[in-house]
């Protein structure tokens, strides 16, 4: 896109003088990226709770809520972190109240990493208010427009995945 100058006010004309909207959509992504990041900060301030520890902590509660369970190993795999970070972070999960560990049901050898009652009420009151506003802009889209937001955010998730800066199964599970 050549430079019309107007990039810095937001407005993403072509040389044409018409809408690149390329461009405009790239920008609108962008925005959205920052104000999740900001809201994702906000979450970690109020939680006390770093970045890592809260995306365990939301794995934890979906694995949980599908009738499954954890062991330390899944968390490290999901997390993309050695067994010695996951050992850390259980501990201070569980030092903080958000998990506990139990003897695991068929193989004594192992242990089964368990959200606590609290942590669910915790992250559902800090961050239920966020995900209903989201789940209602996403359910107010038509079934053509949804189709086409899944495919473009999948086929942008392949596009940072192919240069090596992603992990497609990291990226799906920051939302």
């Amino acid at each position: 896109m050549a430079s019309t100058g107007n990039e810095s006010s937001g407005y993403w004309y072509g040389p044409d003088g018409q809408l690149d909207y390329g461009a405009a959509v790239l920008k609108a992504l962008r925005d959205y990226r920052t104000a999740e990041t900001a809201v994702r900060r906000s979450t970690r301030d109020s939680m006390g709770m770093g970045e890592t520890d809260i995306l365990a902590l939301r794995y934890l509660l979906r694995v949980q809520a599908s009738g499954k369970m954890v062991v330390p190993k899944d968390l490290s795999q999901f997390l993309g972190i050695t067994s010695a970070s996951t050992t850390s972070l259980i501990d201070r999960l569980a030092a903080s109240g958000h998990v506990r560990r139990e003897a695991h049901p068929s193989d004594r050898r192992s242990v089964v990493v368990i959200p606590t009652v609290e942590s669910d009420r915790e992250v559902r009151e800090t961050l239920g208010a966020m995900h209903r506003r989201m789940m209602s802009v996403a359910e107010s889209l038509t079934a053509d427009q949804a189709r086409a937001v899944v495919d473009f955010l999948e086929r942008m998730t392949e596009a940072l995945a192919l240069t090596g800066e992603v992990h497609p199964k990291v990226a799906s599970s920051a939302s």
